[in-house]
């Protein structure tokens, strides 16, 4: 008897985040108030893909007509959808153009991305309790489910390198959303337990088609599918699903057993808010979070350069380890998903451009023959010191460093960054270029006055959070 209840006993790690979303309160304001600006700035990139034909063509319902009774609805779109079909749109259009934030240690990923599960359900909720004659849900819960999202997933990103098995990040996306969806949909401990087995037992997608050759906008839309596919396992167990208590452990047949090389997947530390206060934000420049110091140094170069191309014998690149592993990239580039990710590509536009858009990614701008004239002059080489800061969990950093060799034999200044402006570090200084990206982006697909009243809104931390979700939800329609 007691050999089968040890069988029976639930994989630690999926009690110790079901805890944690069931019992965790989240007592840090600079969480808070990081993740009020973490909402705006996704919500923004979201709106701002909403030009992109390729981007938009992947949503709306599955079926043309669909009527789905206190559905959740799109931001920026006419959809009102089923919360399953919902989370993939709004995970689709937040990391279509990869400018949401950022998370980068073992694993790397976007923790925002869960907002495409976490508003889609938040939305449906409140509004099936407002027939009901209930109160809905607040933003304040959606900014809670946020921070814990953020947690889950960049928690067990700190340690487990699923890159290291050729796996992609966005199952930690699957996990956390499934976690927080649960929790929010009124789970208890055993639907909750029971939905995260069925995520761990789910597989997850391959890296094939963040690499070449097989660079593809499937990048764009793993997220948004990732973050889909939590909401509707959460929805299953809610329905009395069974769930698999050693998923991960199972001798032979778990996750770690057949998946991840027979290593232990674990928690680097406990559950709390720590990944909302350090997260990344993409600031400045739609690129990969690895290449955005690299980004900073070319156009601050530009000026000294935009007349002088063909005077430059070579361009040293000195990066850290992962930006060698995953965007070094030599030889022709297929489409704007290979552009994004290549370090020399975005090295490139910053010299020549003096700026970096989600344009320059573009088949337009890709035939510009000085952009692979700079690439093919291009070294890049790993500074050790570089790759350890990247890991030490008291820096973070995200070095770079550009040098311009001439061929009379002069050169540039060497022009380094260790920390992105998105930086925790460099928080304050980011802060009023976040409002400025978001106003910007929003101002592509609505009127003065609409974006003036979510300015008025988002700008204000209070009246944010205390506000239901339907109403913000409300601010973003057309």
């Amino acid at each position: 008897m007691q050999k089968n209840m040890e069988l029976n006993k639930t994989d630690e790690l999926i009690e110790q985040i079901t805890d944690y979303v069931l019992h965790k309160e989240i007592t840090s304001s600079e969480a808070y108030e990081t993740a009020r600006y973490v909402l705006l700035d996704t919500l923004g990139c979201g709106i701002l893909a909403l030009n992109y034909p390729e981007c938009t063509k992947l949503m709306g319902p599955i079926v043309a007509g669909t009527v789905v009774p206190h559905g959740c609805r799109v931001p920026g779109t006419p959809f009102v959808l089923d919360p399953v079909r919902g989370a993939f749109n709004i995970g689709c259009m937040v990391r279509w153009l990869d400018y949401n934030d950022t998370w980068l240690a073992a694993e790397w990923g976007h923790p925002s991305d869960n907002l495409g599960g976490i508003l889609a359900v938040a939305d449906y909720i409140s509004r099936v309790r407002i027939s009901e004659g209930k109160e809905p849900l607040t933003m304040h819960n959606v900014l809670e489910a946020m921070i814990k999202a953020h947690e889950i997933q960049g928690v067990l990103a700190l340690e487990n390198s699923l890159n290291r098995v050729g796996l992609d990040h966005v199952l930690f996306v699957k996990i956390a959303t499934t976690a927080v969806v649960s929790q929010m949909l009124g789970g208890t401990r055993e639907e909750i337990n029971n939905a995260l087995s069925n995520a761990w037992l789910d597989n997850s997608s391959l890296r094939t088609y963040r690499h070449a050759p097989n660079t593809g906008s499937r990048k764009s839309w793993a997220a948004g599918d990732a973050t889909s596919r939590g909401v509707q396992l959460a929805m299953m167990a809610l329905k009395g699903e069974m769930g698999y208590p050693t998923a991960l452990t199972a001798s032979g047949w778990g996750f770690q057993d057949v998946l991840f090389n027979k290593q232990q997947i674990k928690l680097a530390r406990a559950l709390d808010s720590y990944v909302m206060e350090n997260v990344l934000f993409k600031v400045s420049y739609p690129a990969e979070f690895h290449a955005q110091t690299a980004a900073e140094c070319a156009i601050q170069l530009h000026p000294e350069v935009i007349d002088r191309f063909d005077m430059i014998d070579s361009i040293q690149i000195t990066t850290h380890e992962s930006a060698v592993r995953i965007i070094d990239k030599v030889g022709p580039l297929n489409n704007p998903a290979d552009r994004d990710h290549c370090l020399q590509y975005i090295t490139a536009i910053g010299l020549i451009y003096g700026d970096i858009r989600a344009d320059h990614y573009e088949n337009a701008v890709a035939a510009d023959p000085r952009i692979d004239l700079l690439r093919d002059k291009m070294i890049v080489v790993e500074n050790k010191q570089y790759s350890v800061d990247y890991l030490d969990p008291s820096k973070r950093s995200i070095p770079n460093a550009v040098q311009l060799h001439y061929k009379d034999g002069s050169s540039s200044e060497k022009v380094e960054c260790e920390y992105p402006l998105g930086h925790r570090f460099r928080r304050v200084e980011a802060i009023p270029k976040i409002i400025e990206k978001f106003v910007e982006n929003v101002s592509t697909h609505y009127s003065h006055n609409q974006v003036n009243k979510m300015k008025e809104v988002c700008m204000n931390s209070n009246r944010l959070t205390n506000m239901s979700v339907t109403q913000f939800v409300e601010l973003f329609l057309i």
